[in-house]
Formats: structure tokens, sequence, C-alpha cells
């Protein structure tokens, strides 16, 4: 049983304990824990939606909040740095804060299936702590004081499920102590209430599971919210959340993120705690998931990462390095006043659909416009990233997730990562991971020298400050559709920071696509069978109301220079905005 991990009364009768080892029985623990989050969303009954939405309303996102009380709106349309000024000034109680937020979380859920783990009584028990608190001695307890935070469900919060969207693992993965980010959030007076939905395995870019099923995209149900963070995407783009936490291996905060139209930031693996998470993929370090915040704000990304530092992880997670927040870099302290910055329109395995290359071209325009130089991204061996990468995912050849799926049946993306394993299936030898891990370090040094050869190509003779890149090739998908990662899990092997930022909203009766010839030559044709399937995919009705995002990528340990240069990006957009 996996550290943290223990018994407890939460446990079902043995009869329960061993149903996952019979095939037919899978759905009965599925049923049961469906029930228990009922249960638990029923002592709440005035927060439940009344009436029956369709499924064939697809654009659920303002549904939600157009059954709120007027001052509960004005709080869930704060951001978290907001709320948490709003809170220690006093305009509103750290009770009514969560009331707010528990009451659309439970509208989120009825309409996308986006919660696991439900304790609102816990959460308001603790709000009303920090209310006497800040009542009797005029202080907060932290810089997040009365904050309510959402938690991805594999990572450790005490006392609850851990279950990751394993089958195997439910009821049997209570944490017995917190992950070390859920206990600096705690210490920072953040208030947690609910824990959300990944996908099985954790390794795919949609969410689902045998346990709660599919969550939807709010702006579209019939597309995907990304994933593995897609319950925390789903929940905060209808405001059941003003922040959450995400984890990220191969693009699982900043898909998720651009799907539904929000802020996410994959930081550098070595700044950001990470213990405390429950996955097939523990112990494994040739390639690590980072973790970091999902949130509806810029600033909000600096919040969670200045909290997170400011605690001081590294003196509790050996493998962290010593790097203070430096704000004052975010707020533009040794930022260029020009700067440079490189495009990557096309992987070269997979060309992006068209409002993907309008966004980046309109963000060019608006680039040069406000002063800024942009050149193009030279891509570098994006294919032979993914097979790399598949090695390091699945050095065992892939035993222990088949182990843990033995009578869970495979999810679809699930079927389709598994066909991913190479090497026929059968674990590396040490031998055969030594070699692995030199590529990594080659491939490495090569993209680092790709950046640094970037200076012969600027006109301040300065390498380019950034990378501006498309999340993926297409927008939120149809769901089970998803079948390339490469435009983010290329940064994750690389371990560069990156932001992801909204730009648009893709309406397809409106759209006009723009003409990007004079920036770069796209292919015409598929170069190969990956990208036929997602270029046949395109269809502007698919993808109607569906948002348009795109991040930023820095050197690694850069995140507040990333997030600094994420604000001037936005503020040229803003400034053209009239032409977008």
């Amino acid at each position: 049983m996996p550290d943290g991990i223990v018994p407890s009364t939460l446990t079902p009768p043995p009869a329960i304990m061993t149903e996952c080892s019979q095939p037919a029985l899978w759905k009965n623990i599925s049923d049961r824990k469906v029930a228990d989050r009922k249960a638990l969303l029923d002592q709440w009954p005035d927060w439940h939606l009344q009436e029956v939405t369709p499924e064939s309303i697809k654009d659920i996102s303002k549904i939600p909040i157009s059954h709120l009380t007027a001052r509960e709106y004005e709080i869930v349309h704060l951001d978290a740095t907001g709320l948490v000024e709003a809170i220690r000034d006093r305009r509103y109680t750290s009770i009514e804060v969560l009331w707010a937020f528990c009451h659309v979380a439970t509208i989120a859920q009825d309409l996308t299936n986006c919660l696991t783990e439900v304790f609102f009584g816990e959460g308001l028990k603790r709000a009303a702590e920090l209310d006497k608190h800040l009542e009797e001695t005029g202080e907060v307890v932290g810089p997040l004081h009365g904050l309510p935070i959402s938690i991805k469900d594999h990572i450790m919060v005490k006392g609850h499920d851990t279950a990751t969207g394993y089958i195997a693992w439910a009821y049997k993965t209570v944490a017995s102590k917190d992950a070390v980010a859920v206990d600096i959030l705690k210490k920072a007076g953040a208030v947690l209430y609910v824990k959300t939905a990944n996908p099985q395995t954790l390794l795919a870019l949609e969410t689902n599971n045998n346990i709660y099923g599919r969550t939807s995209n709010p702006f579209n149900r019939s597309l995907t919210p990304g994933g593995s963070s897609g319950g925390e995407s789903a929940l905060i783009a209808l405001h059941g959340s003003p922040m959450g936490i995400g984890t990220d291996i191969g693009g699982s905060i900043r898909i998720p993120a651009a799907h539904c139209g929000l802020y996410g930031l994959k930081g550098s693996v070595a700044r950001m705690p990470h213990a405390g998470l429950m996955g097939s993929h523990d112990g494994m370090d040739a390639i690590i998931g980072a973790l970091g915040p999902i949130a509806t704000s810029a600033r909000d990304l600096a919040l969670f990462c200045r909290v997170m530092l400011q605690y001081q992880p590294w003196l509790i997670e050996p493998p962290l390095i010593e790097i203070p927040w430096k704000q004052e870099v975010v707020d533009g302290q040794g930022i260029p006043k020009r700067l440079s910055i490189a495009i990557l329109w096309d992987d070269g395995v997979v060309k992006p659909h068209p409002p993907v290359l309008d966004a980046l071209k309109r963000t060019k325009d608006a680039l040069i416009r406000a002063g800024h130089e942009v050149i193009v991204w030279e891509s570098v061996d994006h294919q032979e990233s993914w097979d790399l990468l598949t090695k390091l995912y699945f050095l065992d050849g892939g035993e222990e997730y088949r182990e843990v799926l033995k009578h869970d049946p495979p999810v679809p993306l699930t079927e389709w990562i598994l066909s991913q394993v190479p090497n026929g299936g059968n674990p590396f030898t040490v031998a055969e991971i030594f070699k692995i891990n030199l590529a990594r370090e080659a491939f490495r040094a090569k993209i680092t020298a790709h950046w640094n050869a970037t200076e012969a190509r600027t006109s301040t003779g300065r390498q380019v400050d950034a990378v501006l890149s498309p999340v993926a090739p297409t927008l939120a998908p149809p769901h089970d559709s998803t079948s390339w990662w490469g435009y983010t899990s290329y940064w994750n092997l690389m371990d560069f920071p990156g932001a992801v930022f909204p730009v648009d909203r893709f309406y397809a009766q409106d759209y006009r696509p723009l003409d990007i010839s004079s920036d770069i030559k796209l292919p015409s044709q598929a170069r190969n069978d990956t990208e036929k399937i997602i270029l046949d995919q395109w269809d502007p009705a698919i993808y109607d109301n569906a948002p348009v995002c795109l991040q930023l990528v820095g050197r690694r340990l850069n995140e507040e220079k990333v997030l600094g240069m994420m604000q001037v990006v936005e503020s040229a957009i803003g400034s053209a905005r009239s032409g977008f």
C-alpha cells in the first residue's frame, strides 16, 4: 500500500473489497462511489438544479450562475486574488464565499460530471473557524485566508479517497496525510471542499473513467474538457472554484485550461512540490509530472506559485531546488521592453486546425503592432520526442497499468495510450534504461542549443525570450478523439515552464479563416496517419463555442519570467482587440 494511504471507516465491507477481482462486478464499485457522491451532494438540496437540462443543450456555461443570488454572483466572478483581498477586508466572510462556490459546484456536477470526493461540510466548518479567527484577532491565518480551492482527485487530501480513476483503488486509497502542496494550502488558510475528476491511468487528454464516467466541456458538452485535469477545468470554467490544483506530465494542466478557456501553468519540476500524488507512475523519475494551478486570471497563477514557495517546500521535499519566488520579475523587472518571440506554427507532425493558426496570426500581428519582434520557431524532432517520451512513460512495458486494469475495462483513450507502449510491451532492461536516459539528455541539449542559436536571427542579437505555440492542434476535440500531444509533451521532455492564456472563442457561424501564407509555408496534405485523422476531423460546426488559447514557453526554472512576458503578450492582444 502506498505511503500515506491507510484503510479507514470509509472502507466498504470485505465483500466489496474483492469485487474488483471479479470481472463481472466492477460496476458495483462504480455504483457505490456514484451513490456516495450523490448522497453527500443531496445533503444540500437547494443547491441542485430543480429541472433536468436536456442533453441537446450543449452550451451550459451560463446555467450555474443564473441560479445564484446577486451576492453569490458577485463572489464567484472574482478571481482568487480578488477574493483573498475581499475576505481580508471583510467585504465577504469565508463562509459566504465557500457557500457560493459550493452552490455552483453542485450545479456544475449536475451538468458536466466534474466532481469526485465531496466534503462541503468539512470546508464550511473550516471557513467558520477562519471567520472566527479574523473576527477575534483582526489577522488572517495566511495569504490564502478563506479561499476555496479544488483539488484533482489523485492528489492526497487527508481523510479522503484517492482512487485516481481506478476501480481497483476505490475505497482502498484513503489518505492518512496531505500531499505537500495540500499541506501548504491549508497552512496558508485555503479552504478545501471538493476533489475533481481525472481519467483512468491519468495518461489521457480526456477525462473519463469507470468509476464516475465522462466529464464534459461546459461550452459544448459534445467536446472534452481535456485531461488529465479535466474535472478542474470544467469546474473552474463554470465558476465552481476560483482556483484548482492540477498536474502535468504531457499537457494535463495546459490542455484542460485551453479547452475551457482558462489560465494554467506547468512549472519546472524542480520548483513546485509534487510529493503526495497517487499514480501508476509513482516512483518513476525518468520523466516526472509537474504540479501547478488552473485559474481564471494570470495574476492567480503567480499567487499560487508565490504561496507555494513562501512555505519553503524544499525543506520538506528534498528533490526541490531552493529558489524563492521573485514577484518583481512577474511585475516586469528585467523583462525586455521589446520582446523577441518565436512562433511555432507547425511541429512538423500535425498541422493545427485553422482557428489555432488564426489565433497565432492575430497574436503575431498584435505583438508586432506593439513594437515586439516575432520570428519563426523552426520545429525540431517532435515525432522523435514523442517516441522518446513513450519509452520514458513505459519503462516497465506498461506492466503496472495492465495489472491495475486487470478487472477495470480500459476506456477508449486508455486503449489508445496503451497502443503507444513501445518495445513490444516488454520492460526495458537496466542497460536500455541507461541509454534512454542518455537520449533524453542529448535531446535536451540539442533543443537548448537550438534555442541559443536564435540569437543569430533576432535583430537584437539576443536569444528569443519565449516560444509562442499552440496548446494542441485542435480546439477542444470530440470525446475519445485526442491523438496528438506533441505541442505540450515536447516541453515536458525539456522541463520548460509553459503558461496557457485565453485568446478568443470560436463561433462556427462567424468564422472566416485568415490568410497566413505570408507567415509560413504549411503542408497542403497529410504527412502521416495521425495528421490525416486530425485534419479530416476539421469541421467548424464540431468546434462551435470552443475557447481558443495559446501557450507561452520559457526556459527551465524561469516561471516568473514566463508569467511576466505573458502579461506583455496579453497587453498587446488587448490593445489590438478591435482587430480580433
